[in-house]
């Protein structure tokens, strides 16, 4: 976040490229498409439905973030991006199941229209789906070389100014950071090799970085976090945020654990079961890519209560999650959270949180915050890892040494000082003595 400058205008056509036009994706462009007809409200989404306090709170200044800071309008958003399936928006929207036939009928001409670039798939990282959309190249940086020619060519085609990149693609089995993945040459190095540990979002991410197009991880894959990927997005002046969208059960974690924190209660156990059965369902039954989400579940916890700081609260604390694949239950997954708490004298309580939530209507909007802050931290020389987006994921990435902050409250104030520190306002402690010793004063 170096070198900040107030973000220059958005002037023109942005282009939204997104990796996996399934579920989330197609509910965020019928969702857009609506807003731009009059149909619907962006509900869910900061960027347009909420307001900012500027200077002091008697000063009543509190304008909607869109008109605070200078975000390209949804009305220039021009939506593109790959899948290993061959099906437009329309038919992938109907497909999914998420929306209501109806209101997808009412978009079809917009919907149709969007039609997916062949991926870039490899059947080793995702086991459980297959699709014959799919690129064929010698090496992983010929498949690198092809994605960029496909994002000129969308921006060529579409008259973009801009593009940014959102993951919307399904959970890659889990790796660990590796030797290749340590400095840029190794990494390109490793491309041109077909180096195995080198996943597919990895190489979006490259062709994404190396054309200084930002990029957004919504998946819990390692992808960007990695020194590699770091120092192109520096080379390159490129923001980078990840990882993983934080939508259903983490989002009650990050709400619910900080108030138990805040007031010093005690913690034994936190139980977690999720049950769904969308393709991302399907994705996480494999036990490999199950890993990858279950370690980006299971710090959230650990981050916020910090066991290691509060032994007597929280040092034993048993944290288990589960996620079943439920076909029947669709895009509408259903968590279960038991928590064991305790409070003075060690008195046991509980709490018990069934939420009945609708994945990708909860994933959109946070899918077009991402990708038009991202495009604002372009437009003010933000380069690197963006960490004042973390509000939007569950394993925020950060700088090496750096603990994430997992509290979706300092992650707000942090998102909210960031947009003032970009425009030249004073940035908010929530302190609040001045107003009293004003009063003091004035006697």
């Amino acid at each position: 976040m170096d070198n900040i400058k107030k973000p220059q205008p958005a002037n023109g056509k942005l282009g939204i490229l997104i990796p996996g036009l399934g579920a989330v994706a197609t509910t965020l462009i019928a969702g857009v498409e609506a807003v731009k007809k009059g149909k619907s409200q962006p509900i869910g989404s900061l960027t347009q439905m909420s307001t900012i306090r500027l200077g002091k709170r008697t000063d009543d200044r509190n304008p909607l973030i869109k008109d605070f800071v200078p975000l390209a309008d949804l009305n220039d958003i021009v939506f593109g991006g790959w899948d290993i399936y061959e099906d437009n928006v329309y038919e992938a929207a109907l497909n999914a199941r998420v929306l209501e036939v109806h209101q997808i009928h009412d978009l079809k001409e917009e919907l149709q229209k969007i039609k997916p670039m062949s991926a870039v798939f490899d059947k080793s990282y995702i086991k459980n789906i297959s699709g014959p959309n799919v690129k064929t190249a010698p090496t992983k940086y010929d498949l690198a070389l092809e994605l960029m020619e496909d994002i000129k060519r969308f921006k060529k085609e579409n008259n973009c100014e801009r593009v940014v990149i959102v993951w919307c693609a399904s959970t890659e089995k889990y790796i660990e950071p590796s030797i290749i993945h340590n400095d840029l040459s190794l990494f390109e190095s490793a491309l041109k090799n077909n180096e195995a540990n080198i996943a597919p979002s990895m190489i979006y991410a490259y062709a994404a970085l190396k054309m200084g197009v930002p990029f957004a991880n919504g998946a819990p894959n390692l992808t960007v976090d990695i020194p590699a990927l770091i120092e192109l997005s520096k080379e390159t002046n490129t923001p980078i945020a990840g990882k993983d969208f934080k939508t259903g059960q983490t989002l009650m974690k990050t709400i619910v654990a900080p108030g138990l924190h805040a007031r010093a209660l005690g913690v034994n156990g936190w139980f977690s079961t999720n049950i769904l059965g969308n393709r991302d369902g399907k994705v996480l039954d494999d036990p490999e890519n199950f890993k990858t989400k279950e370690v980006s579940k299971l710090s959230v916890l650990d981050e916020i209560f910090e066991p290691e700081s509060n032994p007597a609260l929280y040092g034993d604390m048993y944290h288990k999650v589960r996620i079943n694949y439920y076909p029947p239950r669709g895009d509408n997954k259903e968590s279960w959270d038991n928590i064991d708490i305790f409070g003075w004298m060690g008195y046991p309580m509980q709490i018990k949180i069934n939420f009945l939530c609708r994945d990708s209507i909860l994933a959109a909007p946070i899918v077009l915050d991402l990708a038009l802050f991202m495009d604002l931290a372009k437009r003010a020389n933000m380069s690197g890892i963006q960490e004042w987006l973390s509000f939007y994921l569950k394993s925020p990435q950060t700088a090496e040494g750096l603990r994430p902050e997992h509290d979706i409250f300092k992650q707000l104030i942090k998102l909210q000082n960031t947009l003032r520190h970009m425009m030249g306002e004073d940035l908010i402690t929530h302190l609040g003595l001045d107003y009293y010793q004003e009063l003091v004063d004035s006697m």
